[in-house]
C-alpha cells in the first residue's frame, strides 16, 4: 500500500467537494480527461468508466463515502488489473490534507505516486 497526500490553503470543505464531484475531477487532476456513470456527489455504489490520458479508459465502482468522516473509496479496473484506492480530506493548520492510498503493490504504485501527488496539491489550492 502506498499514501501519498498534499496539503494547502482551501478548507476542507472546499476540498471535499471537489474530491467528491466527479465533473470537477479533470479540473485538478491532469490524468483524468472524462468520467461517466458518477452522481455529484459520488455515491456508494456508483459504477462507470474512468477515461485517462490517450486511449485509456477503465471501468470503476465507488465502494464507500463516508460524508462525515470526509473519506471515500472506489476499485479502479478490471480482476487483477484493479487497484482499490481510498480518499480522505483532513483539517490541517492553514487549510486542509488530502490524501490517496492506493492498496497495490509497491511497484506498481510507484509510477502513479508523482501523478497522484501533483494532483493533490491542485486540489487544495485554488
Amino acid at each position: 500500500m502506498q499514501k501519498v497526500d498534499a496539503e494547502g490553503p482551501l478548507s476542507p470543505a472546499e476540498v471535499w467537494e471537489r474530491y467528491t464531484h466527479a465533473s470537477l475531477w479533470s479540473s485538478w487532476a491532469p490524468q483524468v480527461r472524462g468520467v461517466s456513470g458518477a452522481h455529484d456527489p459520488v455515491r456508494a455504489g456508483d459504477r462507470g468508466w474512468v477515461r485517462g490520458p490517450f486511449p485509456l479508459r477503465l471501468p470503476y465502482t465507488v465502494l464507500a463515502v463516508d460524508e462525515g468522516a470526509r473519506r471515500w473509496s472506489w476499485q479502479v479496473g478490471i480482476g487483477v488489473v484493479s487497484v482499490v484506492m481510498e480518499h480522505g480530506v483532513d483539517p490541517a493548520p492553514a487549510g486542509s490534507r488530502a490524501w490517496l492510498r492506493i492498496e497495490v503493490p509497491g511497484p506498481l504504485a510507484a509510477p502513479y505516486a508523482p501523478i497522484a501527488r501533483m494532483a493533490l496539491r491542485r486540489l487544495v489550492r485554488p
